[in-house]
């Protein structure tokens, strides 16, 4: 998955006829019309648009405008620049990594990048140093699946697709530092992605000092008898072989027995964000099944409270916050042991008080302890519901498995109805002795606590369906009615008492699970335990285009990490890159990577420090994860071949500030903005390998990202035929509030912009029929960041017909000439530009920007109003300077035409006057018996008393009330006048 979703556009790329057709025939007439017009060559048209534009990104790239210096290294300032010492004031934006897909961006996929733009622009504006840049997250199932369809190497078509999306970011004149952009199938870039992972994998997590630690400390303490390994034994007493399975045991990557989502229509494991909730594969719609196999598994677990508890050192959005919170999902509570015949069935459980209420046990069906309880027959008197029909546990439960196989963890624990088969088996529930069935249930996953639950039926809704469907008991423990339901709230204990000295009868919850756990742990029955939802990271995919693995294996299968001078180990170059072929519904199947086909680059010969041996590749590759999880701090130091990130400029760039953002300034990106989709996953992803990162000593941000930001979408109009089936938006037509595709009238329906939906709307077109600072200023106005909006052509227009305003203000568009004046500003024109600078100022740092393109239209049309024939030169100059974040273009082109030298981008931003934002007077409606006759001006500060003297005085008020009596008079100061008359 890419962070920047940018793999929705329209094959066609064209404008969607339903949308715009009329008015974007009329605008695009009107566009061609004037710009062919000879009389008005310097009229603000598209084709002025577009020359300009292209002259001023020409300016700004030859001269690397948007470069931004680092503090040393080969980005600092060199002796010879004219300015050698780096602002102290810096921002650092960035927006998520996007896809580059070979279909291109529509006008949707720009939204954030444009605004991300205009802040950045503003803030330069400020005399901050600013670091903005776009690189690619370029490997991934999308790139291998369309290169095996075209027959094309992924290597190829993804470059091909980043020279395009270059290209079409370029015409929008977004101010990135080009030096500093990455893409991660880039050999040097993926050197550090690997060299990370080696960091990662040569280290183990302390829990006495809750950080990361380089494995050589944990040897040398294993060495000196000062740590023992994880099964307590003596380390200096092992083996080789066995000292090297203690060590890796320790480690925050190691290999796993695992389930995983296994999809042979792929053939490839797949996380389970890309499996849906239908247990099919999110690309190509194939079963996904649930097998065990041996993966590269990360230790993030181990960070489980840090990333929890250093969510409130962040400014991110609460929602975000909160999905974060859920998804590590930590919990206080016991881990309880009811005794089997084949032993302790380890629950855990957040409410120990219930236990009394537990009439029976569910296991995950892959639970370890499935085979070791099942019987060969079922005991006299089974429930025939339990049984599935089968004649023995073990059919019952072969039956069983196969049937859910190919369900994800989602549909399992979604799923309304309740099935699961007895084990033929029993347990005994701690508390009172009683001998409780134990079965298998899908709803229960072996990823989540223990993988065994303890079901109270009277208070789970899950369990009261459970166990209606299969006669079980239903036994009350808390103070409700159960007759039709699951009770679910709060009440007393009831039915809650043993012979053994617990007694919950009549207490609340909080006491009741103090006094649980306190019996349990006393009684050896079970231990208090902090339990979390999160799991320990998948980190492998059976695919071929992703990074290779920096690991070898020796004879007897040992993996080694190579040394860092063997960095990178590149991708071949293989002509055969398709996965083994599978029947899509072949559960049976085994993963085979593609990579394993290239066996003179799987097997090779090295000395690792003993001596020249045959070792084996790892033929699995990273998940697309990888690089997105750290890139961030490549573009902090792109063209640093010795190291990822010089800490330096690391500090400089993302390195804490507490004296101006307090003193738990964890630091990080100033601010990041992206879809709110990768709140979770890339995010808790990116945050881990950080915190390790940190932890080793090589940043000084304990944090990736300081400030999030989730934008909005644009959405657009989409069509469905009589079949459901989405059709070309740019071809149909409307009649009469109908709407037709090929002579067949099809259903509208509104929706996010995209391939799926064939409702997109590329940027070029709008761009050469407009100009791309009209589509900056059109996207932003549409509403704000963080929200939806619809996309309507005949809107553009707008943004188009304001810059033309602002155009005529400054040009002559007979002549071409300068049309501003020398004539000093007014009181009422001060007034209009100080109010218009304080209140822009104010919501380009709130990323109000919806709000800026109001205040400066608004100022717009004031000028226009009041100077038919030409503007002051000191109002229209700092509306140059305001509009230059969202316009850059156009602000370029009049700053150079009032006469100044050089580009705009960095011209202090306007300030304002305070005294000129307050009013001297105000204007009151004055209403006779509740009804507007008149206004008046006033002074600001006057007393009631005064205003109800002025509008006595008015002339209207004066005639409206002659010979009649003024009965009471209410003044409701800065609003309104009232005279009540007879």
């Amino acid at each position: 998955m890419h962070l920047g979703g940018v793999n929705e556009a329209s094959d066609k790329q064209k404008l969607p006829a339903t949308v715009t057709n009329d008015a974007l025939l009329d605008c695009l007439t009107m566009t061609e019309a004037n710009s062919a017009t000879p009389a008005n060559p310097h009229r603000y048209t598209a084709e002025l648009a577009n020359d300009i534009e292209g002259k001023w990104q020409g300016y700004w790239r030859e001269n690397g405008t948007f470069n931004a210096p680092n503090p040393v290294g080969d980005l600092a300032p060199q002796a010879s620049d004219s300015q050698t010492e780096l602002p102290a004031d810096k921002l650092n934006v960035q927006d998520m990594f996007p896809y580059p897909s070979g279909v291109g961006l529509h006008v949707g996929h720009p939204l954030s990048y444009i605004a991300t733009d205009v802040y950045a622009r503003y803030n330069r504006m400020l005399g901050k140093n600013v670091l903005h840049t776009l690189g690619y997250d370029a490997f991934g199932l999308p790139a291998e699946q369309y290169a095996i369809q075209t027959g094309t190497h992924p290597r190829t078509t993804t470059e091909q697709n980043i020279a395009n999306m270059r290209r079409q970011l370029s015409m929008l004149g977004l101010g990135h530092d080009p030096r500093r952009s990455v893409a991660t199938t880039d050999p040097e870039f993926y050197k550090w992605t690997q060299w990370i992972f080696l960091q990662i994998y040569n280290a183990w997590f302390d829990q006495e000092q809750q950080k990361a630690r380089p494995i050589e400390e944990l040897v040398r303490d294993l060495l000196t008898g000062a740590r023992k390994t994880k099964d307590g034994r003596d380390f200096r007493e092992l083996s080789t072989e066995e000292k090297h399975k203690a060590i890796d045991e320790f480690r925050l990557v190691y290999l796993s027995e695992s389930m995983v989502n296994w999809c042979p229509g792929l053939g490839t494991v797949l996380a389970n964000e890309e499996v849906t909730a239908d247990g099919r594969s999110e690309r190509g719609n194939f079963p996904v099944f649930r097998k065990r196999l041996r993966q590269w598994m990360m230790r993030i677990t181990a960070y489980s409270d840090r990333l929890l508890d250093d969510l409130e050192l962040l400014d991110w959005p609460e929602k975000v916050i909160s999905m974060q919170r859920n998804w590590i999902g930590r919990s206080r509570g016991a881990q309880v042991a009811f005794q089997s015949a084949a032993g302790p069935i380890e629950v855990f459980t957040t409410r120990p008080d219930t236990l009394f209420g537990a009439t029976y046990m569910v296991l995950a069906p892959e639970h370890e302890l499935v085979d070791a309880l099942l019987t060969d027959a079922y005991p006299e008197g089974t429930d025939a519901r339990w049984t599935n029909g089968a004649a023995t546990p073990r059919e019952a439960v072969d039956a069983y498995k196969r049937s859910i196989a190919a369900k994800s963890d989602v549909e399992r624990q979604e799923n309304k109805e309740k099935t699961g088969v007895f084990l033929g088996a029993y347990a005994t529930n701690p508390v009172n002795g009683e001998q409780v069935p134990v079965f298998i249930a899908d709803y229960v996953l072996t990823g989540y606590g223990t993988g065994a639950i303890m079901a109270v039926p009277a208070h789970d809704e899950r369990d009261y369906e459970f166990a209606t469907v299969f006669g079980l008991p239903i036994t009350a423990v808390l103070d409700g009615d159960v007759t039709e339901a699951a009770f679910t709230g709060d009440a007393a204990h009831i039915n809650s008492s043993n012979s053994e000295g617990l007694d919950l009868n009549g207490l609340g919850k909080a006491e009741a699970i103090e006094r649980a756990i306190d019996w349990l742990v006393a009684g050896g029955h079970g231990d208090e335990k902090i339990q979390y939802k999160l799991r320990d990271w998948l980190f492998a995919r059976q695919r071929y285009w992703g990074e290779p693995f920096p690991i070898v294996y020796d004879e007897n299968g040992q993996a080694h990490g190579l040394p860092e001078d063997m960095l990178p180990v590149e991708l071949p170059q293989v002509e055969d890159y398709n996965p083994v072929a599978f029947d899509p519904d072949d559960a049976d199947s085994e993963p085979a990577p593609p990579l394993a086909k290239a066996t003179d680059w799987v097997e090779v010969e090295l000395d690792l420090g003993h001596g020249t041996q045959k070792y084996y590749r790892d033929t699995n590759v990273m998940p697309q994860w990888a690089g997105s999880s750290w890139y961030q701090l490549r573009y902090i130091d792109p063209t640093n071949n010795d190291e990822f990130c010089n800490i330096e400029n690391e500090r400089y760039w993302t390195g804490p500030r507490p004296e101006e953002h307090g003193a738990n300034d964890p630091g990080g990106v100033d601010l990041y903005v992206g879809g709110v989709e990768h709140a979770v996953l890339h995010l808790l992803y990116a945050r881990f390998w950080h915190k390790v990162l940190y932890d080793l000593g090589f940043v000084t941000s304990q944090e990736p990202y300081r400030r999030l930001y989730n934008q909005g979408y644009i959405q657009a109009y989409a069509y469905t035929d009589s079949r459901g089936v989405y059709v070309p938006a740019a071809e149909v037509e409307e009649r009469d509030g109908k709407y037709f595709y090929g002579g067949e009238e099809v259903n509208r329906e509104y929706g996010k912009m995209g391939k799926s939906l064939k409702n997109s709307v590329a940027p070029d077109d709008v761009v050469s029929a407009y100009g791309a600072d009209t589509l900056r200023v059109y996207e932003m106005s549409m509403g704000p960041l963080d929200t939806s909006r619809p996309w309507a052509t005949k809107d553009v227009v707008g943004a188009h017909r304001f810059l033309q305003r602002l155009w005529r203000l400054a040009v002559n568009e007979e002549t071409g000439e300068l049309a501003v004046t020398d004539a000093d500003l007014t009181t009422d024109d001060a007034k209009q530009l100080h109010r218009t600078i304080a209140g822009v100022r104010e919501d380009y740092e709130a990323l109000r920007l919806n709000t800026v393109a109001a205040k400066l239209i608004e100022y717009v049309n004031y000028l226009t109003k009041t100077y038919p024939s030409g503007a002051p030169r000191d109002a229209v100059t700092p509306l140059v300077q305001m509009v230059s974040p969202l316009a850059p273009h156009l602000a370029e082109e009049l700053w150079a035409k009032l006469g100044h030298e050089g580009t705009i981008t960095f011209e202090p931003f306007p300030t304002f006057d305070e005294q000129l934002l307050v009013d001297d007077t105000v204007e009151l409606p004055v209403q006779i018996n509740g009804k507007v006759k008149a206004r008046v001006d006033v002074p600001a500060e006057a007393s009631q008393d005064e205003i109800e003297a002025v509008a006595l005085a008015d002339p209207r008020v004066a005639e409206l009330t002659e010979g009649k009596t003024v009965v009471k008079t209410i003044v409701v100061p800065g609003r309104m006048v009232n005279l009540v008359v007879k």
